[in-house]
């Protein structure tokens, strides 16, 4: 499956992360919210983004024009339709989420792949929502989705192998490091920084540091 336009549905910090780096990468982004103020600022912090690389040199300025011109914003989720693919970047609410999936079932054509880049709902909850629960799968980036490296693809229940191959490769054309995860609470990142969290609490709650040293 040639992915050429993928649909991002969230222009918030981790919509907008996902519509820069799918832009970068030369594909066509159709980025959504449920507002148009969103979908501006959202517009707003990719341009800022963009300008911040202009400036240290890592990107020339002809090229930020040509990655804002891949990226258009809408408040219609039904302008996914024409999409190859979906990530979606919504509030961690679940029935949000299920929401979502069941209006991108029915406006998305039957073989597009809807993912989600949820840190911690049930895939295989999200798959069900849809009729297509062999091509619903988790494509957990990391925050900030511009610099950090690493996506987390999680498997629901039934997701086959060719939709997980289809992520795997666009994350590596999108500059990623993907890692394979199955559907259990937290997947692999927030599995393991749940708990350094909680007993940096610890911590402090024993008295072994102060909260600035803790954080240091």
């Amino acid at each position: 499956m040639e992915i050429k336009t993928i649909g991002v549905v969230g222009a918030g910090q981790m919509g907008n992360g996902i519509a820069q780096v799918a832009a970068q990468s030369g594909l066509q982004v159709v980025m959504s919210d449920i507002a148009n103020g969103f979908v501006q600022k959202g517009l707003t912090t990719i341009s800022k983004n963009l300008d911040r690389m202009v400036e240290k040199g890592k990107i020339p300025s002809q090229k930020k024009d040509e990655i804002m011109g891949r990226i258009r914003g809408t408040i219609q989720v039904k302008e996914m339709a024409g999409t190859d693919f979906v990530v979606e970047a919504a509030t961690e609410n679940e029935t949000l989420k299920l929401n979502i999936f069941k209006e991108l079932d029915q406006v998305c054509r039957k073989e597009v792949i809807l993912s989600s880049n949820t840190s911690s709902i049930s895939i295989t909850k999200i798959a069900s929502a849809t009729q297509r629960p062999q091509n619903v799968i988790g494509m957990h980036f990391m925050n900030p989705v511009p610099v950090m490296q690493l996506v987390e693809i999680i498997r629901g229940l039934q997701t086959c192998q060719e939709t997980f191959d289809v992520v795997k490769s666009l994350s590596l054309k999108m500059g990623k490091t993907p890692v394979e995860a199955n559907d259990f609470p937290g997947f692999i990142s927030n599995r393991i920084l749940m708990p350094m969290i909680n007993e940096a609490i610890y911590a402090l709650f024993e008295g072994v540091g102060t909260p600035e040293a803790i954080d240091t």
